[in-house]
């Protein structure tokens, strides 16, 4: 069972919502790249992801229109999302022209331990939430740097 406001069940997630979580994956983001707990790339990803999915937490894929003719981009960002989809990884995409480098991006456990940070339960519970209205793949808007 979801829970959710009379608003979000009917007319989708909020805007503030959604502001909440894109500050959220900022925090996740900066908390994990120190720690080495970031890949990069669509093909590093790939094999990351291949290597040891279970150690996955979060899946933020780029959209770019400029590389919508590129198929192999296409084929990459189609297995990944349904091997993130079966495996139960989140996932979160981004309209915007970021760099080719960071098309995909996965974010792991940090070697010791789980994952304990409060920014990750807010955007696994968006996720949850999206699902629940049927929006596999929402899109999120990260603020521009």
């Amino acid at each position: 069972m979801c829970n959710m406001t009379f608003e979000e069940s009917c007319g989708g997630i909020s805007s503030e919502r959604m502001e909440t979580v894109s500050k959220a994956i900022e925090e996740i983001l900066s908390s994990a790249l120190p720690q080495g707990c970031v890949t990069a790339g669509v093909y590093e990803a790939a094999k990351s992801l291949n290597a040891d999915p279970d150690n996955v937490v979060l899946c933020l894929l780029a959209r770019d229109e400029e590389q919508e003719g590129d198929v192999a981009l296409q084929i990459h960002f189609t297995l990944i999302q349904a091997f993130c989809c079966h495996n139960d990884i989140n996932i979160r995409e981004s309209p915007g022209g970021e760099p080719a480098d960071l098309h995909c991006v996965l974010v792991t456990n940090p070697p010791a331990t789980a994952w304990k940070d409060p920014a990750l339960g807010k955007v696994n519970r968006f996720c949850r939430d999206c699902r629940c209205l049927d929006q596999w793949l929402p899109v999120i808007n990260l603020p521009d740097r």
